[in-house]
C-alpha cells in the first residue's frame, strides 16, 4: 500500500478568502470548475473528507455531486438523511487520517471547511494545494487558513491562466 495523498483542491479570492462571510459563493458563477481540472481530479480521488458547514453547503447545491465516493464529515452533530456514502465522524482530525490510510485511500480530497483544512496542516496531512484564484476581493469572508494554522512551505507545480483573469495553481508542500 502506497502513501495516501492528502490534496486540497479549491477556489480563492485574491485575499484568500475560500467563501462569503454567509457561507455564499456566488462570487464563482462566472469561474465553470471544468476550467480548473476538477472532472479529472475527481476521477483520481478515493475519499473526499471535509467538514459541516462545507458538506452543508454542497447538499444545497441540490442532487449530491460525489456519489460513489466515500465522504467523511467532520461534525459534532448527526446528519439527516445523509446521501449513500457518506459519513459523520468527531474528534481528532489525525486520527481519521490515520483510519483513511488504513482503509487504503491513494488520494484524499480535503475539501475543505478552513477548519478541517487548518486541523490537516497541523496533522501533517496536507500534501497539495491546487487553487482557482479568482480576481475578486471578498473583503469579509471564511478565509482558506484560519487563524492558528500552523506554517508550513510550499513549491510551485504550475500556474495557468484561465479564462476572466484567473489562475489555475498547483502546489506542493516543501520537503
Amino acid at each position: 500500500m502506497g502513501k495516501t495523498i492528502w490534496h486540497c483542491h479549491i477556489a480563492i479570492s485574491l485575499d484568500g478568502k475560500i467563501a462569503r462571510a454567509d457561507g455564499s459563493f456566488d462570487w464563482l458563477e462566472a469561474y465553470p470548475p471544468q476550467e480548473f481540472g476538477l472532472e479529472p481530479f475527481l476521477a483520481k480521488v478515493d475519499a473526499i473528507l471535509m467538514g459541516r458547514d462545507t458538506y452543508e453547503a454542497v447538499r444545497g447545491f441540490g442532487d449530491w455531486p460525489h456519489p460513489g465516493k466515500p465522504t467523511i464529515v467532520m461534525t459534532n452533530r448527526p446528519l439527516e438523511d445523509a446521501p449513500a456514502g457518506v459519513e459523520a465522524r468527531s474528534g481528532d482530525l489525525g486520527g481519521v487520517a490515520a483510519e483513511l490510510e488504513a482503509r487504503g485511500y491513494r488520494c484524499v480530497w480535503v475539501e475543505g471547511g478552513g477548519q478541517v483544512i487548518r486541523g490537516m496542516v497541523a496533522a501533517g496531512k496536507f500534501d497539495v494545494l491546487e487553487m482557482a484564484i479568482v480576481p475578486i476581493v471578498l473583503g469579509d469572508g471564511i478565509p482558506l487558513f484560519p487563524s492558528g494554522t500552523p506554517s508550513f512551505g510550499l513549491d510551485l507545480v504550475s500556474c495557468e491562466r484561465r479564462s476572466g483573469g484567473a489562475l489555475h495553481v498547483v502546489y506542493k508542500r516543501a520537503q
